[in-house]
């Protein structure tokens, strides 16, 4: 039986066109040099877009050159035609001065891709944490059926029969190589052990979190985002993702009817309760504004930050990807908040079914990896937003708040939650490394260390440089952690407590950029207030009287453009003039001759 797509597939204006039968000619004859037919692209099936994010450059993402064969499968076997084409490439650990700067780039690639091309819907392929948001802003901006195939952790990593997780290792062991502890050869060797195989980070670093969030907002099969990249179940859900999205098509099931303010808040509560990455906050904000969805730093406050930590999983906890996959990944967190209470039940998913419905029989077998909601490894664990006279937005993510932490500097009788520090300023992460072991700054355990010129303008990008590690002769003397505060990211396989992704940044003259070494900051936690102890009047000497903090040329004309054009932090960092774009595909471009 023939099927009948909700609405008319829009390839068939490339290839079905009666009006234009020269221009048709001239759509369909080069496709015919690899093999394709004109009775497959005029048949009336959709066709299928597979955005390949994989590549030699991207190797948290190169599982997906094998997987394309399982999604072209299930393509197929569903009566679709596969198209594969490739997406601008993200390498969190390598791409220099920092991969921040590709993720709109990619964005803008693949509206254009999505756009121009006559593809009828799309699997978006994804890992390392950028491609997951340019791959649904810019489904979002074109909306056309959009389906999220992570490809999934590495196993998990082992050295000297101790779990040593991507990301985390590395932050963990250049304490100890500080400390005198291990030597250079012991570091790179755990680091090495820490990437088993293929696949993304095996922490709960950014790159499991957007995932995670691509499940939560409904836009991944349920249990897609937690399977090891090696596992056979990875190529079963390529397969199966490839199926559903030719289902989706003909339902003209887009993410408009998917991404709604509800489907966000869901996101905001499992990156909580998973311990996640401070990270999500950017890509979860540059997301809703594409899809048209109002998120403020409010919600932060209201949805992400009163709710346990159920996950024990590194860096938060002890576990790694493999025993969470086992334990029922994404799924199982999320059927915890349904019975909390805390879950949107009735937001849509590309199941075609609801996101509560999709939870049905999900609880966890493994409670030591998974905790009940009543019983957590933490209680109020989610990330709170603070603002003061420095910014006007900063994050901090307190899942990861010791009891060394906390006790050192949360546990003043009669001021708990409230402590003051004194500023240590360093011009990005350069001068940090120059200068963080010299005597003359006289860092103690009452130092706070500030992080300036690392935002979206300031680097340019917005680099992970914030969660900077003290002094070697603090590290040896026990004290591993000092605040830290700054206008840029950390990993999110970090374990450092920061204020993160101060808003607006320095480089834009935001409230780091007059700060001075010697300040005393004052943080409360209890009202969510950050501020610098200075007078008034001294900060408008400041700012009227003291050089702009130094910001470097731009290297290439990208780097030019993205400073010109791309917003915030607190704000998602988004290019802002392409929010103004969004269902373009309602529209059909012109004919190119």
């Amino acid at each position: 039986m023939t099927k009948t797509p909700r609405r008319p597939f829009r390839s068939r204006e490339w290839f079905a066109a009666p009006e234009r039968s020269d221009m048709t000619a001239l759509y369909l004859e080069r496709f015919m040099n690899y093999g394709l037919t004109p009775e497959e692209l005029r048949s009336g099936r959709p066709i299928i877009g597979i955005a390949q994010t994989g590549s030699d450059l991207s190797p948290c993402n190169r599982i997906h050159l094998d997987l394309a064969r399982r999604v072209r499968d299930g393509i197929r076997d569903a009566g679709g035609i596969p198209m594969e084409f490739p997406v601008h490439p993200i390498f969190e650990n390598c791409r220099r001065p920092t991969a921040a700067l590709d993720r709109n780039l990619a964005y803008l690639g693949l509206v254009e891709i999505l756009y121009g091309y006559p593809i009828d819907a799309v699997v978006l392929t994804t890992g390392c944490d950028k491609t997951t948001p340019a791959g649904i802003m810019a489904a979002s901006t074109v909306d056309i059926p959009a389906i999220v195939l992570s490809g999934g952790p590495m196993l998990d990593g082992w050295h000297e029969g101790q779990l040593v997780g991507s990301g985390t290792v590395i932050w963990r062991s250049r304490r100890q190589l500080a400390a005198g502890e291990i030597d250079e050869e012991e570091f790179l060797q755990r680091a090495c052990n820490s990437a088993p195989s293929a696949g993304h980070c095996n922490t709960m670093g950014t790159a499991s979190t957007m995932n995670a969030v691509a499940e939560a907002l409904g836009l991944s099969l349920p249990g897609c985002a937690a399977i090891p990249a090696p596992y056979r179940e990875r190529g079963q859900m390529a397969y199966e993702t490839g199926r559903r999205i030719v289902e989706m098509a003909y339902e003209d099931l887009r993410p408009s009817r998917i991404l709604t303010r509800e489907s966000f808040l869901n996101a905001l509560s499992v990156v909580s309760v998973a311990g996640g990455s401070s990270n999500a906050q950017v890509h979860i904000m540059a997301m809703a504004r594409h899809a048209g969805v109002q998120l403020d730093a409010q919600d932060w406050t209201d949805h992400a930050y009163d709710l346990p930590l159920l996950l024990n999983m590194q860096p938060a906890g002890q576990f790694l990807g493999e025993r969470f996959f086992r334990a029922g990944g994404v799924p199982a967190l999320m059927w915890e908040l349904q019975q909390a209470g805390k879950l949107h039940a009735d937001c849509a998913s590309v199941t075609g079914k609801t996101v509560g419905e999709n939870m049905q029989g999900r609880e966890t077998h493994d409670r030591e990896v998974i905790r009940p909601f009543g019983n957590p490894l933490m209680h109020k664990a989610g990330f709170m937003v603070l603002s003061g006279n420095l910014f006007d937005f900063g994050i901090m993510k307190t899942s990861v708040i010791s009891e060394a932490f906390r006790q050192r500097y949360l546990s003043q009788p009669g001021a708990e939650g409230i402590f003051e520090a004194r500023a240590v300023v360093f011009e990005g992460a350069d001068d940090y490394h120059a200068r963080i072991n010299d005597p003359a700054l006289n860092i103690d355990e009452g130092c706070i260390l500030v992080m300036r010129g690392a935002g979206p303008i300031g680097w340019p990008g917005s680099a992970e440089v914030v969660n900077m590690q003290p002094p070697d002769a603090l590290i040896r003397r026990g004290i591993n952690t000092l605040p830290t505060l700054g206008d840029g990211r950390q990993s999110g396989t970090a374990d450092s407590p920061s204020i993160l992704n101060a808003s607006p940044e320095s480089a834009v003259g935001g409230g780091l950029s007059w700060l001075q070494s010697g300040d005393t900051i004052r943080i409360d936690l209890n009202t969510g207030r950050c501020d610098a102890l200075v007078a008034p009047e001294e900060i408008t000497r400041r700012k009227r009287d003291l050089p702009a903090p130094p910001v470097p040329a731009s290297q290439s004309p990208w780097e030019a453009l993205y400073r010109e054009k791309t917003g915030q932090l607190a704000d998602g960092a988004t290019l802002d003039f392409a929010l103004a774009f969004r269902r373009i595909s309602e529209k059909t471009p012109r004919h190119n001759h």
